[in-house]
């Protein structure tokens, strides 16, 4: 099924213009136990329903994101840049945003020049 992302850099674009990063998934906030990092590492909710995703523009502008979907209807609610949803005063500001978009760094970002 195909649908319309928006990247919040480049604008509406057909969705396989874009990778998925998997959902959105906070980083544990103290030294996890093994079983913790592993649960952290490989375990996902993958509700039926509304969810927080990850998703890079790599036809475009190379940046990663955050998207609010339903993934019953694959309607997107809303698209964000990691610092406009967990900064000060974003959607989602005290959360951190976890190395589930691949950066080492916690900060969810692998790359990209709006990060």
């Amino acid at each position: 099924m195909s649908y319309v992302l928006t990247c919040p850099n480049c604008g509406p674009r057909e969705v396989t213009d874009f990778g998925f990063g998997g959902e959105l998934n906070p980083r544990p906030k103290e030294k996890p136990s093994l079983r913790e990092l592993g649960e952290y590492n490989y375990f996902r909710k993958n509700v039926a329903g509304v969810q927080r995703e990850w998703w890079v523009h790599r036809s475009g502008c190379g940046d990663w994101f955050i998207a609010e979907r339903d993934t019953r209807t694959n309607d997107v609610h809303w698209t964000a840049l990691p610092n406009d949803v967990f900064g000060n005063g974003g959607l989602l500001a005290g959360e951190t945003a976890g190395a589930a978009a691949g950066g080492g760094d916690g900060s969810g970002a692998a790359g990209g020049h709006g990060v």
